[in-house]
């Protein structure tokens, strides 16, 4: 028998959901491009439900306790004396989202005996040190595509937000206002600005073809250039690398994962390198911008926004900058864990589960991390190395909060 360790972040303050605002969510048969969606024998939910929570427990614990394994889920995830730390070392299974991340640092990971599986309930496992769980001959899987087109829906709303000036003018009306001149002061135009994405995967091709509509100009950058086919089809440039591509650009988001090559990319050099008044956007991982670096530039005009909902270490400390620097749109990680997207990711932990539980493969298109090295999904979008390195500051947030 097996023991499963789910880290999922707090129910909501009021208690978690008697009912719901809608009554279920749209079925999907496929992803673009092909792909299907998750294939469990069945599941224990109701697509539509609050399943990332400690009470919806990812719609597991029927399924594993009947089979005769032990089921743990907490939201208590940081510090030596977390009961995520304290159930780790006989866990022969984590399980972790990329929302509140259970960081599998290399010395959680050597006290962690038993562990063989480290599955990310959603997309990007950086919160795991991939070097130190391929040393240890453990796997490391993801639900791939399962919140990718919910995290692009996002990054489009949140560019609107910053050009078009949304949010301050929300505020006016909440605090009994109606102060035209102040909400368009910093409102313009999406309308035939230049918009370029740092990596043109699935999240970042979806952006792509969810703003060629509006108008604008498209330019990318990627270790991994699109067919011509699509770039005809999007009218996009392509930018060998990320330094050419964001001189160009009115806004710049960023869609890559975070590794050793990408983390603090955008520090005060490359932002420098921005045009004035330029807007980022990352939905990707907070570590890829400098938190300093961004609070600077807010502050003295070179970006004219930035919004995201991604910050390092997760959750972020109360006194993190940036929650109180100028002209942002941020909020916590949430633009892949819709209710939608959650039926996804909890269905695809339990095919990854089923698989694993009898000895059969893991489909390749999950896997980040397999028979010590880089596999699947893993292969095409990380390098080896460690981007755990100074999570431990998370711990700080329960004490303030």
């Amino acid at each position: 028998m097996a023991k499963v360790l789910c880290v999922l972040y707090d129910d909501p303050v009021d208690g978690y959901p008697k009912s719901y605002a809608r009554d279920g969510v749209p079925k999907l048969d496929h992803y673009p491009g092909g792909q299907t969606l998750p294939t469990p024998k069945s599941v224990d939910f109701k697509p539509g439900e609050l399943l990332g929570s400690v009470s919806g427990g990812l719609g597991l614990r029927k399924f594993l306790e009947d089979a005769g394994h032990t089921f743990v889920v907490t939201s208590d995830k940081d510090g030596p004396n977390s009961v995520f730390e304290r159930e780790l070392p006989d866990a022969d299974v984590v399980i972790s989202q990329p929302f509140w991340p259970a960081y599998l640092t290399e010395d959680r990971i050597r006290k962690a005996k038993k562990l063989k599986l480290a599955i990310t309930a959603g997309i990007g496992s950086d919160h795991v040190d991939l070097e130190a769980a391929a040393e240890r001959g453990i796997t490391v899987a993801e639900i791939t595509y399962s919140n990718s087109i919910s995290v692009s829906e996002h990054v489009v709303m949140m560019i609107l937000a910053l050009v078009r000036n949304y949010i301050p003018s929300c505020g006016w009306v909440v605090r009994g206002g109606w102060n035209i001149a102040d909400c368009v002061e910093r409102a313009y135009d999406l309308e035939g600005m230049t918009v370029g994405t740092v990596g043109a995967g699935r999240i970042g091709l979806a952006v792509l073809k969810r703003l060629k509509p509006f108008d604008v100009k498209l330019h990318y950058t990627d270790r991994h250039r699109l067919s011509a086919d699509v770039e005809r089809e999007l009218g996009l440039t392509y930018h060998k690398s990320v330094e050419d591509m964001v001189k160009v650009c009115d806004v710049v988001t960023i869609n890559a994962p975070l590794h050793p090559e990408t983390e603090h990319l955008f520090n005060d050099k490359l932002i420098a390198k921005m045009k004035r008044g330029a807007y980022l956007v990352n939905t990707a991982r907070g570590k890829i911008c400098d938190r300093d670096a961004v609070v600077r530039a807010l502050e003295s005009g070179q970006l004219a926004g930035y919004a995201g909902d991604v910050w390092f270490p997760q959750p972020a400390p109360q006194d993190h900058p940036w929650r109180t620097m100028p002209h942002h749109g941020m909020t916590p990680h949430v633009s892949g864990t819709t209710l939608s997207a959650q039926a996804r990711y909890a269905a695809g932990t339990r095919e990854i589960l089923e698989c694993f539980l009898a000895g059969k493969p893991i489909r390749e298109e999950y896997l980040i991390v397999d028979k010590g090295k880089l596999a699947g999904a893993g292969a095409h979008s990380y390098s080896e190395g460690d981007a755990t390195k100074g999570s431990e500051e998370a711990s700080r947030y329960k004490k303030s909060a």
